[in-house]
């Protein structure tokens, strides 16, 4: 039998549960230039429509969250103002090093920094803990969550897939606001 999506394949779920097994995890991280202590990237077996399928998930810590839905709007609002505006290109030249922006890119930067500072300072943007599944996805079942941590470590991934194949994930429901801290400015 052949699956549209691989994902749901039960031999490719056996394949990761055996590499599972093999690792001693209850996930696999994939590799992926984006990871980092406030985002990973991984597969890991779960149930859905009572079969055994691969999960193909993302997590991130509510901070990184809220930086992204800050970062969209302000970006629609420069789009708005500057009707030219196709985002900003961070180029580098043959040595490695950051090309200059043009006048408008960098007047566009400034404004979406503005923008940004204003909107945390007044706490405009408001993110909670959440969890959401896509059945639409390329492979297995897509899985996006937000968890209210510091970070995304071996410790929370493990916890986070076992709370969530055990049914016993609590999310919390508070609305948080962050403000960015002065060494990432």
């Amino acid at each position: 039998m052949t699956f549209s999506n691989p994902g749901f394949d039960p031999q490719n779920v056996d394949n990761l549960k055996a590499e599972l097994k093999k690792s001693g995890k209850n996930f696999k991280v994939i590799p992926d230039d984006e990871n980092s202590d406030e985002f990973v990237n991984f597969y890991f077996v779960g149930m859905f429509e009572g079969k055994e399928v691969i999960y193909d998930a993302a997590l991130y810590t509510l901070r990184l969250h809220h930086a992204s839905e800050v970062y969209e709007i302000a970006e629609h609002e420069a789009a708005k103002k500057f009707p030219n505006f196709k985002g900003i290109n961070y180029e580098e030249d043959e040595n490695g090093n950051m090309k200059p922006l043009s006048s408008e890119e960098e007047e566009v930067g400034w404004f979406i920094t503005e923008i940004i500072m204003e909107m945390e300072e007044e706490e405009t943007v408001k993110v909670q803990e959440f969890v959401d599944i896509d059945t639409n996805h390329d492979y297995g079942v897509g899985l996006d969550a937000a968890l209210n941590v510091e970070e995304i470590s071996e410790k929370t991934v493990t916890k986070f897939v076992q709370e969530f194949n055990d049914d016993t994930l609590v999310l919390d429901d508070t609305l948080y606001a962050f403000q960015t801290e002065e060494d990432e400015i």
